[in-house]
């Protein structure tokens, strides 16, 4: 494919040769000399001298090397379009498999695809073009929508609902039940029955090995764009809000509300309860005990604002230098105040 059809694709500026073919797109240290790469962060602008590609989406042309340029307002988004120019996932063909189990009772929209040992339950609905790979049950009442991709092992439980454009990754599990459980007279847990359903809104993707559990009463609620990496778990009753993020091994307990374009890191942990309001940001391995402001950027656990979470860490390390000299400076002022002190008066 000629850079410049690619540029007129991606709605680009070429500023080079725009007659050289391109073979396919890859990461700036490992693209060769008939591939096309990006520079998105300008930290690592110094790298840019040593690629061997034969083209670069960035901000802004690179004229001193040898190499022709795209010029996009967002070279990461467009070198991830430029991808799908080059790669699309292998999707099978329209019809249901012969060893597919579909109840008598259930809805299925045209254009599907569905695999070997699906389960499909009692009154479930699917819409259009539904891909549904070997192994992914839905259980009875499931209502699904338009252009959903379920890979294989995920599982959407009793009347949960997913909306269009849903991605469900490996081994997903939407609607399992939240972790609830009441003590009796004699300290046993008994179970607290989890009738809220699932709630997926249009174009949420949903890595492997994630749950988003269903409510006590209610309902648990994944809205609209957000994106949840794989190993996440989402409390009963939740609400992740749109656009959110949420990195690989993080938790959600119950109750717990991310407001819109939340950014979670991995390996957060969010103590239920509480809310984190719009565009707040969650670093790392950071614990959440408490509500957390619009556009908050936080750090550890317990978390607190990151600038000063980040002049805290750099002491950290000199803390026992500081105890020995806080207790060194105690001995001395006891040792100058002891010389201070008049001498006792004798009463003979």
């Amino acid at each position: 494919m000629k850079l410049r059809d690619i540029a007129l694709a991606l709605g680009c500026e070429v500023a080079g040769d725009g007659e050289i073919e391109i073979a396919g797109v890859a990461g700036m240290e490992h693209a060769g000399p008939d591939q096309l790469t990006f520079l998105a962060n300008p930290k690592y602008a110094h790298k840019v001298k040593h690629t061997r590609a034969a083209a670069i989406l960035v901000h802004e042309a690179v004229r001193e090397l040898p190499v022709a340029s795209l010029v996009s307002a967002n070279p990461y988004l467009d070198f991830a379009r430029a991808l799908a120019l080059f790669y699309q996932p292998p999707r099978p063909a329209p019809g249901i498999h012969p060893l597919a189990s579909i109840a008598p009772t259930a809805e299925i929209g045209a254009g599907a695809s569905i695999g070997p040992f699906v389960a499909v339950g009692e009154r479930v609905r699917i819409g259009r073009n539904a891909v549904l790979y070997p192994h992914v049950v839905l259980y009875e009442g499931a209502e699904i929508g338009d252009d959903f991709t379920a890979h294989s092992h995920s599982v959407v439980r009793e009347h949960c609902r997913v909306g269009h454009r849903v991605i469900l990754q490996n081994h997903v599990v939407v609607g399992g039940d939240g972790f609830g459980f009441a003590k009796d007279s004699q300290g046993r847990h008994r179970k607290i029955a989890q009738s809220g359903p699932a709630v997926i809104e249009d174009d949420v993707e949903i890595q492997s090995l994630s749950n988003i559990d269903r409510a006590t009463v209610g309902e648990t609620r994944i809205k609209r764009g957000a994106k949840i990496d794989s190993l996440v778990q989402v409390g009963h009753a939740c609400v992740v809000g749109e656009d959110n993020i949420i990195c690989a091994q993080t938790g959600l307990a119950g109750s717990s509300i991310l407001e819109k374009n939340v950014l979670l890191a991995g390996q957060v942990g969010i103590s239920g309860h509480l809310t984190i309001h719009d565009n707040a940001i969650v670093y790392a391995q950071s614990g959440i005990g408490h509500d957390v402001k619009e556009g908050a950027v936080m750090s550890g656990s317990p978390a607190f604002e990151a600038r000063e979470w980040l002049r805290a860490v750099t002491a950290f390390p000199r803390l026992p230098e500081l105890v020995r000299t806080v207790r060194q400076l105690e001995k001395k002022i006891g040792e100058l105040e002891a010389g201070l002190r008049p001498p006792a008066q004798s009463n003979e």
